[in-house]
C-alpha cells in the first residue's frame, strides 16, 4: 500500500469514471485510477488505446466529457489551469525547440514555462545553482554553456527532464521520452529517470510508452489500456503479465523481468485466448 494511502493523504492524480468523447466517437470509457506521491506509473497500450488522452487529463490540458479528474488536489473545471500547470513538469522529446540558447538557459526557461530568445529576465544566483545541479544530476555536467543545436537527441531528452524539474513540480509527465534514441542514449535516459526515486523521493511520475523495454527500473505501477478502456491497473507486477499484455496488444506476448527491467517477446505458440469475452471487465474487478 502507498504510504500516502496509509496516511490518508489525497492522491496526486485521481480519475474517477472518466469518459471522453470527440463527436460520436468514444475515446475513453470509464477510466479510474489514482497516483500517489512517490509512485512511478506507466501508461501502456497499443496505438489508439487512449494513452495520450489520459496524459492530457493528468497534465490539466483537457477536460472529461463525464466523470471527474483531480490533479494535485484540485478538480478540473473548478481551478485556474495556468497556476495548476506550474506544479506539473512535462517532458516531450518532440518539443519544437530550435533555440540558440545554451543548455543552462534552456533549463532555466522551465521556471517560466516558455522559451524566450534571448532570456528577458535575470536568474538569481540560487536559480543558477539549481539549474547547474540539475544539469549535473541528469548526467550533463560540463555541458552548461553548450548551445542547444549542438546537443545530441539523447542529451536533449535529459536536458528536458532537468528543465521540467527546475520548477520543483509535484508531478512529472514523460510522453514517450525514448522516442528516436539509439540503445545507448535510451539507456542513459532511463537511468536518469530511474534516479528520480532517490533524488526526488516525493515526486510522482507517469511515463507513456508502447514498449515494456522502455520502462525505467523505478516503475512501480501501471495502467494497461486497450480501445479506450482499462484492462488492468495497479502495481506493475500485477498489471504487466503475459496474460494481460497479450490481451491488450491482441497478440501472444511473453512478459518477464531481468532485475527491475521489463522485457516482452513474441510467444505465438502458448499465448492466452485473445478473444475471451468480458476479459476487460473481469480483470478490472
Amino acid at each position: 500500500m502507498s504510504t500516502d494511502v496509509a496516511a490518508g493523504q489525497r492522491p496526486v492524480i485521481e480519475l474517477a469514471e472518466v469518459t471522453f468523447r470527440r463527436g460520436e466517437r468514444t475515446i475513453l470509457d470509464s477510466i479510474s485510477f489514482a497516483v500517489h506521491r512517490g509512485e512511478h506509473w506507466a501508461l501502456i497500450g497499443p496505438n489508439g488505446a487512449g494513452k495520450s488522452t489520459v496524459l492530457g487529463f493528468c497534465g490539466a490540458l483537457i477536460h472529461p466529457t463525464s466523470g471527474t479528474v483531480d490533479v494535485l488536489g484540485h478538480r478540473l473545471g473548478r481551478v485556474e489551469l495556468q497556476a495548476l500547470r506550474r506544479s506539473i513538469g512535462h517532458v516531450n522529446p518532440r518539443h519544437p525547440l530550435t533555440s540558440p540558447l545554451t543548455l543552462r538557459e534552456v533549463v532555466l526557461t522551465g521556471l517560466t514555462g516558455s522559451i524566450e530568445i534571448p532570456l528577458r529576465w535575470q536568474p538569481t544566483p540560487a536559480q543558477l545553482r539549481h539549474a547547474d545541479a540539475l544539469i549535473e544530476q541528469t548526467g550533463l555536467a560540463g555541458k552548461n554553456e553548450e548551445k542547444w543545436p549542438t546537443l545530441s537527441q539523447g542529451e536533449r531528452g535529459r536536458a528536458l527532464i532537468a528543465r521540467a524539474l527546475i520548477c520543483q513540480p509535484d508531478l512529472l509527465l514523460l510522453d514517450e521520452p525514448t522516442t528516436g534514441l539509439d540503445v545507448a542514449a535510451r539507456e542513459q535516459l532511463l537511468v536518469t529517470i530511474a534516479a528520480l526515486e532517490h533524488n526526488h523521493p516525493e515526486l510522482a511520475s507517469i511515463v507513456v510508452t508502447h514498449h515494456l523495454e522502455e520502462l525505467p527500473s523505478s516503475t512501480s505501477h501501471a495502467v494497461l489500456l486497450k480501445d479506450g478502456r482499462i484492462v488492468r491497473s495497479g502495481s506493475a507486477a500485477d498489471v504487466l503479465t503475459t496474460e494481460h499484455v497479450s490481451f491488450a496488444f491482441t497478440y501472444p506476448i511473453r512478459v518477464g523481468q531481468h532485475g527491475r527491467r521489463w522485457f516482452a517477446l513474441a510467444s505465438p505458440d502458448d499465448g492466452p485466448d485473445l478473444d475471451a469475452e468480458n476479459y476487460v471487465q473481469t480483470c478490472s474487478t
